[in-house]
Order: C-alpha cells, then structure tokens, then sequence
C-alpha cells in the first residue's frame, strides 16, 4: 500500500509533457482534475438541496433526522411520535412536529482501476483516464456537501491510497495521487491484470459500517473472488458502479485489426459488418442491480462534459 506524501502528489501533478506518454488522454494531469471542479457543481444549488429521487428529476430539500431544525409542521399518519413538537402543539392545540436537515456526513471511497487492461482506448481517453475524470467529478460534489472522500487506486503494482477527508485539502490529495498512481501504471511493463479483492477488501477496511464505495472500471478480468467478495461487502456497505466502455467495445467497425498478447504473440482479425460487439456492459448493470449494486454506464468518448450529470445522478444514489 502506497500513501504518497504532498511533494510526491505535487510533482505528479506537475510533470512535465515532453514524453509522448503525456499526450492528453494517455497522461492524467492532477492539474486537469482540480479544474474539474466547476463541472461538478454546474447546476446544482446549495449543499442543503439533493435530488428528491421523484419522477422528473424534482429538486427539494431533503430532510432527515439531524440535530438541526429545518421546521414545523401538521402532524400527520406514520409520523415519529418522538419528533412531535410540544410547544407548538400546546399553543394550538393540534398535533405538530419538528422535522431535521438531513445529516450527510458521507465517507465515500472511490475505487480506481488502473490495472494494465484499462490503460486502452480507441475515442478521445483511455479507460483509465475516463474512470479518474468521473469519479473526480463525484469527489467534488461529495466534499461539496460536506462529505468525505478516500481513494484506492489499483495498479499492477501496490495500490495507491487516500484515506477519507473532507475539503479541498481532500481533494487536492486525491487528485495528486490519482496522477501518481496513473503515471506508475504507464510506466510499468506488467502486462497481466492482478485480481481486484485485495483493492477491494482494502477499501472496504477505510470505511464505516453504512458507508460508500464508488468503484471505476471496466472489470477485466477482476478475478474469481470479486464477485462473491463484492455480494457480502454490499450487506455492509453502500456500493456503486462506474463501469466504463469504449466505442470499440459497444460497435465495432468493419475492418482488420491488429493484436498483441501478453505472452508476444501478434496477429490480426477483421471485423464485418456482420460483427456486433455483445450488450455486455448494460447486461452487467443489470446483473449487478439485481444484487442491490446500483450503477451507470461511463462512455469514454463522452468527455467530462458529458459525465457531470451522470454523476449528479450517482451522486443521489448515495
């Protein structure tokens, strides 16, 4: 495990773009990702106003059971007894009750795959890229609300990790070690996907009972025990998916294509018209939904542009 320390995150942040590896979207500037900020929170009102998870998207303010008043109102059936408000109901003499903000002290932990599979693209970014600038996007509208952001990035190397912190001071950790962490991944010539569990279960170790996860990634390859491991996490955790695909992956153009292994074997397929990439990533969503793992297809050639409103919509998720 790798928590990397300000100067690191700061010169990550910083390298320099004489490599052809910094060509924008191969290289993932921490720059770039602290300019997302303004994406994230185009839109939205105040913190105190969150999706109301209605038809048509209606906007309102949320309320719950915290310790600060939000007002008073007519009792009516299903209310809690215990919120009933004395003095107002003294003074008319009909029942009322007191309702709370909601408390959204969120620790969330974004789960970045930069895994040797996810360093490819064939539109605008590679995967890896993508998932960053998304999930990025959702940091800063979860610091927004007063929330707590951490981070696991996980490499063909030791993860990268961020424990959760609120702020700007978060964020700008995160990001840091968000370009750290791709720019180890570039520079490594491992080839194979290691397993996701142990991202996973160290994840899961930086969060409380009730608390989120936010995973990025394509899920190549992510091994046998992740989906057993990630069905017993989600009876303890919030999770959600980010599950990022490539234009190549949903169509296919017609064409000769040509290919590499792991093991140096090259070689070249051609694709037909005929040839229809699988509905797979929509089915996996469906799949996972089913066991209570919400999440959203993130099409990388979109741009952050695009991923802003996606990621209001995660965001009310959570």
């Amino acid at each position: 495990m790798t928590v990397p320390s300000p100067a690191q995150a700061a010169a990550a942040a910083a390298l320099p773009d004489t490599d052809p590896l910094m060509a924008p979207g191969i290289h993932l500037s921490g720059e770039a990702l602290m300019g997302l900020r303004h994406l994230a929170r185009r839109g939205t009102g105040p913190a105190t106003r969150t999706l109301a998870g209605l038809p048509g998207g209606i906007v309102t303010r949320r309320r719950g059971r915290g310790s600060e008043p939000d007002d008073v109102r007519l009792w009516s059936e299903g209310d809690d007894r215990r919120h009933i408000d004395r003095n107002a109901t003294a003074r008319t003499g009909i029942l009322h009750v007191r309702t709370h903000h909601d408390e959204r002290d969120r620790a969330v932990v974004l789960l970045a795959d930069v895994r040797p599979s996810m360093l490819f693209g064939t539109r605008r970014a590679l995967r890896s890229v993508a998932a960053a600038e998304a999930l990025v996007l959702l940091g800063w509208r979860i610091v927004g609300d007063g929330g707590r952001i951490g981070l696991v990035a996980a490499g063909a190397g030791e993860p990268v990790v961020v424990r959760p912190a609120g702020g700007e001071r978060a964020m700008t950790a995160l990001t840091g070690a968000l370009a750290l962490a791709h720019a180890r991944a570039l520079a490594d010539d491992t080839r194979a996907d290691p397993p996701l569990a142990p991202a996973l279960t160290l994840a899961q170790s930086l969060l409380p009972s009730g608390g989120h996860l936010v995973i990025g990634s394509a899920l190549d390859g992510p091994g046998e025990d992740f989906d057993p491991l990630l069905t017993i996490m989600a009876e303890r955790l919030s999770i959600r998916l980010v599950l990022v695909s490539d234009a190549f992956e949903r169509a296919r153009p017609p064409g000769f294509y040509p290919f590499a292994t792991p093991d140096g074997r090259r070689g070249t397929v051609q694709a037909s018209r005929a040839d229809r990439a699988s509905p797979g990533t929509d089915a996996r969503l469906i799949a996972y939904a089913q066991r209570g793992i919400a999440g959203l297809r993130l099409d990388v050639e979109a741009g952050p542009e695009a991923y802003a409103p996606l990621m209001e919509r995660l965001d009310a998720m959570l």
